[in-house]
């Protein structure tokens, strides 16, 4: 057997002698001139090796081993060389079958100072052994058996169970406690042991036998090697709370972790110490929480300052405002200024509060979209509408470009728009005057992505990955401050997750701009896009008289309402409870009536059902003015008649395009 086929056995003292000379008719594994390359690369390498292998290979798990096993073996060499592994161990089978099942399905497994009760010179013996089972693939890369690593520790066994009691003391620990432990023993500091916690931490390392410099490198510079050489020393024991451990996972990428640990001298019978106790746990999930926890705390504790701040300022001009008028007297010019003022800071609170409705809603999972095929031009066309006045007011320069495809996706209009229009006033916000601003349409195949740059403030790197966080808003200062409560952001994200899509965001840095990006899935081109802008032109026309009927029990509000709809030519009566409310309107049938739902008698509710079951009301449309605007507020007014439902402050635009869509030609007879 000396041809050049059989060269991978030559060596190997004299297992490999007794391999070449072998006659293999009578083994599973056949002639080793037809073993694959895979198996020849296997017993090639264990046949060199000083340390105890073995390898079972093929369906009857033909067992082949090198010198250093053979002692193993005992009176089972030299007849065991190509035997089946089950006759060769048949006492221990089943014990250890069940480790060999687990290598033949791919799980490889360390087992440390396992007992199995041997018969290999001619009686049964306990003995113990450390040992790592593999699986080992062929040529296409099916498991074709296993291969295992293996050293006796009978006798290191042995004399650890005579150790002092402080040892036995140990093992104790090491079997019932679910801490991170390990024995490390002399001046290097070598792996006696290590428990499963243990190997976890450290990524299932080989550790065993290993000086902790040489089994841990990354630990180096951490100061864990200079406190065991403390420890070890001195004979004083070390312990750390939550200390940070930089590790290397297997794949090179950085793992840290919060341990709690001790470091514990163990001494032999003359008091000398010769090893050191590990034992800690790892806290890194209870670290981590706490800090997101104290995070979320201080970004909330900011934000509520913050919002307090946003709604007083308001509040300042607002007062003045007043005072202003009570001092006016029959001045117009001063009453119409005031009036502006007014408006405007009115405007400002109620989108604050809309903010957080908005987002109040959204995280609650209580907003409905109402979803259609829509072309993203025309969307985006709305939402650059909406913010052009801010980019004039700023002298910005706003570039579009936009696919030149037909883009449709599907999602609520209404909500797209905020979207967008959000993206858009943040970019004005956080860019100088002159600065400019990109938005950016294009079509894939299966998704259309909508970006918007600018070469403003930027974001800082260490809060990039927090700008879509509730309560999440970039520094500022007296120089710099740009209004809102930092929540528009988090309610872009949430409303494009809504619409199957993602949000992000990108930055070189402080003073170098940002981009944002919010992609949608794409849909077929096939349905046009639902909406008309048949009443744009609409807009200025003017509406016939109409009878006109407020019933709230604020009076502030219902007279600021009624003298509004007088104001544009209407006929109005104001009422303040249900009962009067019910007799104007059965002397006078109003085309509309405006009712709120906090009424002193009978509730908004009420009033609206029996306004629609009078004979003479039950054409009348019905409008809910309420400060309640939650998905479930407007099922209930729905239900008692209501046509609409509007949310306080209710904005001129709004009643003017209320009464322009739905006044029928016969309501006004």
């Amino acid at each position: 057997m000396g041809n050049a086929e059989l060269v991978f056995l030559s060596g190997g003292g004299d297992v490999g002698a007794l391999m070449r000379e072998k006659d293999w008719s009578g083994s599973p594994l056949g002639p080793p001139q037809l073993w694959p390359q895979s198996l020849r690369s296997v017993v090639g390498l264990l046949l060199n090796s000083k340390f105890p292998m073995f390898v079972a290979w093929g369906p009857e798990l033909g067992f082949l081993y090198n010198d250093a096993y053979a002692e193993i073996l005992g009176g089972k060499h030299p007849a065991a060389i190509g035997s089946r592994f089950e006759d060769i161990w048949r006492e221990i089978w089943p014990d250890i079958h069940p480790i060999v099942e687990k290598a033949l399905a791919g799980q490889s497994t360390y087992h440390t100072n396992l007992p199995l009760t041997m018969n290999r010179r001619g009686y049964d013996e306990q003995t113990w052994f450390t040992f790592s089972y593999s699986p080992v693939r062929d040529e296409s890369g099916a498991i074709a058996g296993m291969y295992c690593a293996v050293k006796e520790t009978t006798s290191e066994v042995l004399g650890e169970r005579r150790r002092l009691d402080e040892n036995e003391r140990l093992h104790r620990l090491f079997a019932q406690a679910p801490s991170v432990m390990a024995v490390l023993r002399g001046p290097r500091h070598v792996f006696e042991l290590a428990n499963n916690a243990y190997l976890a931490l450290v990524g299932g390392r080989e550790v065993l036998g290993l000086p902790i410099r040489d089994a841990l490198p990354d630990l180096a510079g951490q100061g864990f090697f200079e406190q065991l050489d403390r420890v070890y020393a001195t004979g004083e024991a070390f312990s750390a709370q939550a200390a940070l451990v930089r590790l290397e996972r297997a794949d090179g990428s950085p793992d840290e972790r919060y341990i709690t640990y001790i470091f514990q001298p163990i001494r032999d019978a003359l008091g000398e110490v010769g090893g050191i106790f590990v034992v800690g746990n790892d806290i890194s999930a209870a670290v981590r929480a706490n800090n997101e926890l104290r995070d979320a705390a201080r970004r909330k504790d900011e934000f509520l300052a913050m919002l307090a701040h946003e709604l007083r300022n308001p509040l300042a001009p607002i007062s003045a405002a007043a005072d202003l008028l009570a001092l006016a007297g029959d001045d117009a010019r001063v009453a119409r200024q005031t009036g502006e003022i007014i408006a405007r800071q009115v405007a400002h609170m109620t989108g604050l509060v809309d903010d957080l409705l908005d987002v109040s809603r959204v995280t609650r999972g209580l907003v409905t979209l109402q979803v259609q095929p829509l072309e993203i031009a025309g969307v985006v066309a709305d939402a650059v509408e909406q913010a052009r006045a801010l980019f004039h007011s700023r002298q910005q320069h706003l570039a579009l470009h936009l696919t030149s495809q037909t883009a449709m996706v599907s999602g609520d209009r209404t909500r797209l728009v905020q979207v967008f229009a959000n993206l858009l006033n943040n970019a004005a916000k956080f860019t100088p005057e002159g600065g400019h601003v990109e938005v950016r349409v294009e079509a894939r195949q299966d998704h259309v992505d909508f970006s918007v740059s600018d070469d403003g403030l930027g974001i800082a790197p260490e809060l990039l990955p927090h700008v879509f966080d509730l309560f999440t808003q970039a520094e500022r200062s007296a120089d710099r401050a740009q209004g809102g409560l930092g929540l528009g952001l988090a309610l872009v994200k949430r409303l494009v997750e809504l619409h199957g899509g993602s949000a992000t965001a990108r930055s070189e840095g402080l003073g170098r701009g940002s981009r944002f990006t919010v992609r949608l899935p794409r849909v077929a081109n096939s349905i046009a896009p639902p909406w008309s802008d048949a009443g744009e032109g609409a807009a200025d026309t003017e509406l016939p008289p109409l009878r006109l009927l407020v019933v709230d029990d604020n009076t502030d509000a219902a007279f600021s309402l009624g003298l509004l709809l007088e104001a544009m030519g209407h006929a109005v009566v104001v009422e303040h409870d249900a009962a009067a409310a019910l007799a104007s309107a059965q002397r006078d049938p109003p085309h509309i009536a405006f009712l709120d739902l906090g009424l002193p008698d009978v509730d908004g509710f009420e009033l609206a059902r029996r306004l629609r079951a009078w004979p003479e009301t039950t054409e009348t449309m019905l409008v809910a003015v309420t400060g309640y605007g939650a998905s479930e507020d407007r099922v209930r007014t729905t239900a008692a008649g209501f046509d609409h439902h509007l949310t306080k402050p209710v904005r001129l635009e709004v009643i003017l395009a209320l009464l322009r869509a739905h006044v029928q030609p016969k309501q006004l007879a």
